[in-house]
């Protein structure tokens, strides 16, 4: 059985378990890994995924890079992983702890940064990417595949835009749109630094998920976790689960990417020569709907839920949840949570635009043929995606 087929429709992984029956600490690494931007959403799921038994290319070393240490909610690390702290938006820092790095095989880089405009997004997320690459490509000999994660907003442009996007559902072959998108910046990036090492070892790849359901909440765009704290608040303040977004949002088709999804494309692309420097869309290839989605949630916190009921009652979390720190702490409290700020792990503004469906009048769906045509046939079921993600908050004490 295909890799990523035994991932996609077999049981719930207990990865704990699978780590501990397998001692790699006397093994000699086939592959090494440079994970960028390993506590986000995919990067968790990386390093995660790469250590299992099964994954292509193993067994692997890992060095994971993040901006910030590691959470509280971490498991304890394998010693398989070298974890590396840097703020790659420096330079000469991130060139200091690159550069001793000359094992590195496969470049997996699922890092981004916001600031507040596109342009200076496009600015901030290319000179990151750039700082990485200007040192690892030039250093490493071993080093055959870098792959680079972007997103669906390739097609539909700024989150302010109202015109000149493409019509779902979103293919590869579309052009880009005639406006900053930092997308297009990456991708220059990543293509230029390969060119320049010449001779074709080395390959790329790009990555566009849709709407990632992961567990993460170091990652400030984990709507489901998000929304579970959203649901705490109810519980706490006995009131039901609204439902904060549009008519479009609450019934428009949407087409999810599970994290781990996501990572077994990566790591699919850096060795399936038929991926080679190429782009691919990737979700989990089934189309669901917030509402049926929302009785879901509700029910798994013991909540009545009340969906869209018109623009005049719309809800908007960052307008209700404001001044909940205090609320937060009582109930991170009661409930013998990891201790966060209610900011670490919601991000209001990121529940409101995605539940409004950026303001667009149609669905942002994708379509997974071109990565099926390429072979890779991965799946997820989003229902049970959805619920796993749940599972993952509850039992490492995120939310009650």
């Amino acid at each position: 059985m295909s890799w990523w087929w035994a991932g996609a429709v077999g049981t719930v992984r207990k990865r704990q378990d699978d780590l501990a029956a397998v001692s790699q600490s006397e093994q000699a690494f086939e592959s090494v890994a440079l994970v960028v931007g390993s506590t986000g959403i995919v990067g968790a799921s990386l390093v995660d995924i790469l250590l299992l038994p099964d994954t292509p290319g193993g067994p692997w070393k890992v060095y994971a890079i993040s901006r910030r240490p590691l959470p509280p909610w971490s498991l304890p690390s394998s010693s398989s992983v070298t974890h590396i702290h840097v703020d790659l938006t420096d330079s000469a820092a991130a060139a200091e702890v690159l550069t001793p790095l000359i094992d590195i095989t496969h470049v997996f880089y699922v890092a981004w940064t916001w600031r507040a405009t596109e342009e200076e997004n496009c600015e901030a997320n290319s000179a990151m990417l750039r700082n990485v690459l200007s040192v690892v490509v030039p250093n490493c000999p071993a080093l055959v595949h870098v792959s680079l994660q972007t997103g669906t907003r390739h097609y539909f442009g700024r989150l302010d835009s109202e015109n000149c996007v493409h019509y779902p559902p979103y293919t590869e072959d579309m052009p880009r749109l005639d406006m900053p998108v930092f997308y297009y910046d990456q991708e220059d990036v990543l293509i230029d630094a390969v060119a320049r090492r010449g001779g074709g070892a080395v390959s790329w790849s790009v990555h566009r998920p849709n709407i990632i359901f992961g567990f993460s909440p170091r990652c400030a765009i984990n709507l489901v976790c998000s929304l579970c704290v959203y649901a705490a608040v109810c519980c706490k303040e006995g009131t039901p689960l609204r439902w904060p977004g549009s008519r479009g949002g609450w019934e428009g088709f949407i087409t999810p990417s599970d994290a781990d999804l996501v990572a077994e494309h990566h790591i699919w692309a850096g060795f399936d020569p038929m991926a080679k420097n190429e782009a691919f869309n990737c979700s989990n290839g089934d189309v669901c709907t917030w509402k049926k989605l929302w009785p879901i949630l509700a029910g798994r916190f013991g909540l009545e839920w009340v969906g869209y009921e018109g623009e005049e009652k719309r809800l908007k979390l960052a307008e209700a949840m404001a001044g909940k720190e205090a609320l937060w702490a009582e109930i991170v409290e009661e409930n013998e949570l990891v201790a966060t700020h209610v900011s670490e792990v919601a991000n209001w503004w990121v529940v409101d635009k995605s539940l409004d469906r950026y303001g667009l009048e149609w669905d942002i769906l994708d379509s997974m043929n071109k990565s099926k045509e390429h072979g890779f046939l991965g799946f997820r079921n989003t229902f049970r995606s959805f619920n796993t993600c749940i599972d993952r908050l509850k039992a490492h004490k995120i939310v009650p």
